[in-house]
């Protein structure tokens, strides 16, 4: 072969080869440009899903917070009615005992002016019987203890007392401080003295 021919020859070759080249890379592109248009196909569903569960979790959060709210105001609200409640009834308590408070003034400036014991005597006991008969139209009401058997959810012993009769053993055998309830709850122990 001549000089030339072998220069053709390697030419072609070179030819080839870049044709070659060129062709591959374009091959390389189309095949990872159908690649990438395939893979979107499989991920559009699971990017879907995500969004969906992102909107659902979004939207729990949101109804979660908004009866947390709803929650807290009606603590609130609860809470300021509960402390309306009180303040009305204790108002309502304390106008129904001014007219107690107008007896004792009067029978102090009375007791000033006169010499007379005994009716200082008896205004006491109509304003006595005044306040016992009040706390009776509010619920409350005197534990009975004198002569009862000890009872540790009425009474509280302040004293213990040795007495040779049996049956005034473990019994109140004086009240040193009454005690009252008020429905049904005690609202002070009575305080009493037992015999041991």
């Amino acid at each position: 072969m001549s000089k030339k021919n072998k220069h053709m020859d390697h030419k072609k070759d070179e030819e080839q080869k870049a044709a070659a080249s060129q062709e591959a890379p374009q091959t390389e592109e189309v095949k990872e440009e159908a690649g990438k248009q395939e893979e979107p196909a499989e991920e559009q569903p699971a990017s879907r899903e995500v969004e969906e569960l992102q909107g659902k979790l979004a939207e729990s959060n949101d109804r979660y917070l908004r009866l947390a709210a709803e929650f807290d105001n009606y603590r609130r609200r609860t809470a300021k009615e509960r402390m309306d409640l009180i303040d009305l009834a204790n108002e309502k308590l304390v106008k129904d005992m001014l007219p107690i408070v107008d007896d004792f003034e009067r029978a102090l400036a009375a007791m000033k002016d006169s010499d007379d014991a005994a009716s200082a005597k008896e205004g006491t006991e109509l304003i006595y019987n005044k306040l016992v008969a009040f706390l009776k139209k509010n619920g409350v009401s005197e534990i009975e203890a004198a002569g009862k058997e000890f009872d540790t959810d009425f009474h509280e012993a302040v004293a213990q007392f040795p007495v040779e009769d049996e049956k005034k053993k473990n019994t109140v055998i004086d009240v040193t401080q009454k005690g009252y309830t008020m429905g049904e709850k005690v609202i002070r122990y009575a305080k009493v003295v037992i015999g041991i």
